[in-house]
């Protein structure tokens, strides 16, 4: 079988690492796989799945297209159309998209093949961008307008980002583009997501939820100096991890943690910038981002709590790390977050005292983690098997 994967980075960040995992495993199992993509580097590794989509001017191009316009998702249409003669020349049996937008595809042109091709498509949905008017997640701003028609966009601001409102244009044109695929499944790596996408114009398409797996030979256990190093030995770990800090994540709250605590607590949080660091409050040792996966699985070790107050998480990844490597994780009422922890660690979002509250309650009687901390392979050969069924509109 021929598998070509469609996202906007291969090898690299979340749903990168989630597409070549995806490759490795079917070339494991005797299938031809490809990975489509349109920006940043690929690892050396990885670069035998990679296949570049446009050039760094037709992204750049795009972008400033979709910040003047809102119009993510309408520029690159002679880098898609290359991108289609491409895919006709490699044929393959299924056609895996993952992230779409990130400035890299024209999508009316890209879905007026997949509709022609009779190809057996699959659509992993990391975000909701794709049944929304603008942005890619809505929880943190309330808004249902995805639900019947957007308009009036309050997150134009946020990814992608915009000077203008196209929020009405946009929901019409994604509706009338990403519907009427005969034979696409839908997947979501959580049912909070699930449920959202049988809310929507995607309704037609079947919707089968898949997780995010950890790669426990990477997440586990690890022996670590880091208590010693920092002078943390009589001190109870609070640690909070992100990729981008800010409002979203919980930011402000970490820091009233900080100064609810006390003493006997420190609260560690990784993935700041170098401003954020140097404004962040005493009670908080700030740390700077990590590329390496094994000082990550440290920290997660040496923490005696691993905490997120995410107000927008459509799974939670770091849950899982954290859990696999052994240390509870305490997590908001956000999203799919709360199908990554056990009952006993969920607190309603937003009330830091109540979190303080759980974290010592918990520290002192912990309560058994969730058992979805699994292999990736495991969940990732789930794949293989809607790669093969048929779907019917």
């Amino acid at each position: 079988m021929k598998i070509l994967q469609i996202n906007v980075v291969c090898g690299v960040k979340s749903t990168g690492r989630i597409a070549t995992d995806i490759a490795l495993l079917a070339r494991e199992k005797g299938h031809d796989c490809k990975v489509a993509y349109g920006r940043d580097i690929v690892p050396d590794a990885l670069q035998t799945f990679a296949k570049k989509i446009g050039g760094k001017f037709s992204v750049r191009a795009h972008a400033l297209y979709a910040r003047l316009f809102d119009a993510s998702g309408l520029g690159s249409k002679t880098a898609t159309r290359k991108l289609v003669k491409w895919i006709k020349e490699y044929n393959p049996d299924v056609i895996h998209l993952h992230n779409v937008h990130g400035y890299y595809l024209h999508l009316p042109t890209l879905f007026s093949y997949l509709k022609q091709a009779e190809k057996k498509v699959v659509w992993t949905l990391h975000d909701c961008w794709a049944f929304t008017g603008h942005c890619s997640h809505f929880d943190f701003c309330g808004c249902d307008k995805w639900k019947t028609g957007c308009f009036a966009c309050p997150q134009k601001s946020e990814y992608p980002k915009a000077l203008t409102d196209k929020s009405k244009r946009n929901y019409s044109w994604k509706k009338e583009t990403f519907t009427g695929v005969k034979d696409m499944t839908l997947v979501t790596p959580s049912k909070w997501l699930a449920n959202l996408v049988k809310e929507s114009f995607l309704k037609e398409y079947p919707v089968q939820v898949i997780p995010n797996g950890i790669d426990l030979t990477k997440f586990r256990p690890m022996e670590s100096d880091l208590r010693d190093r920092y002078a943390l030995q009589a001190k109870k770990i609070v640690l909070g991890v992100a990729s981008a800090w800010g409002e979203k994540k919980g930011l402000q709250d970490f820091y009233r943690l900080g100064q609810l605590l006390g003493k006997e607590y420190q609260v560690v949080l990784v993935g700041l910038t170098e401003e954020q660091r140097k404004t962040a409050p005493k009670e908080v040792l700030a740390l700077p981002s990590t590329n390496s996966i094994e000082d990550l699985a440290k920290w997660y070790t040496a923490a005696d709590v691993f905490v997120n107050c995410t107000y927008e998480d459509t799974f939670s990844m770091v849950n899982m790390e954290a859990q696999a490597c052994g240390t509870m994780a305490i997590t908001y009422q956000t999203g799919g977050a709360v199908e990554t922890v056990a009952e006993d660690c969920i607190v309603r979002k937003g009330d830091v005292q109540a979190m303080t509250e759980k974290i010592q309650s918990l520290i002192n009687s912990p309560v058994q983690m969730q058992e979805t901390c699994k292999d990736k392979n495991m969940y990732y050969e789930r794949y293989l098997q809607v790669y093969t069924q048929k779907e019917e509109r």
